[in-house]
């Protein structure tokens, strides 16, 4: 038994609690193809002065579950969540860009859109909100390897002066993409601010 070093374990899942489990449900599914894999009237069992809740396990992998969805009778929405302490947001990341983009165009048909989009330097980030208004972000490594991309923020005077990058319009960048320009040079003529929207986003949104 190791009981001297500091073991590094992985982070499997996430709860939340909810006033909606089906929406959110129905959401990560559309989203992050998240599919349930249980789901109970009483997550509490029959234990005593156990509040009654509703509860819902979901992957998207071989896990046995990535999220877990508690819902709560009376839950509301928080007016102010810019003044409370909270989760500010969790990230789900793809293989490729072309893994990116292709699920921004497919969300966007479903009218699922991001409400900020940046080539942050050792990614490019699409930030997204639930029913519940989590943010949620899907991204690319711009490196293709954590290690070089973490180098990136160790030591690039770029991204210590601006950590949350440029903002992009992902249809742009579809639109470069589909005429040849590689990942890459995508990433360059980003950082360039060749993609920039036409509206910068605000910024409260995440914060």
């Amino acid at each position: 038994m190791n009981t001297d070093t500091i073991i590094h374990p992985k982070l499997h899942h996430l709860g939340m609690t909810t006033g909606n489990l089906a929406a959110l449900a129905d959401w990560y599914r559309k989203v992050l193809g998240m599919t349930v894999v249980h789901q109970t009237e009483s997550a509490a069992g029959g234990q005593k002065n156990a509040p009654k809740a509703r509860a819902a396990w979901v992957s998207n992998d071989d896990a046995n579950h990535r999220l877990a969805f508690v819902e709560l009778p009376g839950l509301a929405a928080d007016p102010d969540r810019s003044q409370h302490h909270r989760l500010q947001h969790f990230a789900f990341e793809y293989r490729n860009i072309d893994d990116l983009l292709g699920t921004y165009a497919r969300l966007k048909a479903l009218g699922i859109v991001p409400v900020m989009c940046a080539d942050e330097g050792a990614q490019t980030a699409f930030y997204y909100e639930d029913p519940d208004r989590n943010s949620v972000e899907i991204n690319v490594d711009n490196y293709g390897s954590g290690l070089t991309s973490a180098e990136y923020m160790r030591t690039s005077a770029e991204f210590a002066k601006s950590p949350l990058g440029v903002f992009v319009d992902p249809d742009k960048m579809i639109v470069a993409r589909e005429t040849g320009t590689s990942p890459w040079d995508l990433h360059m003529r980003a950082r360039a601010g060749e993609f920039a929207p036409a509206q910068p986003y605000d910024l409260r949104v995440m914060l």
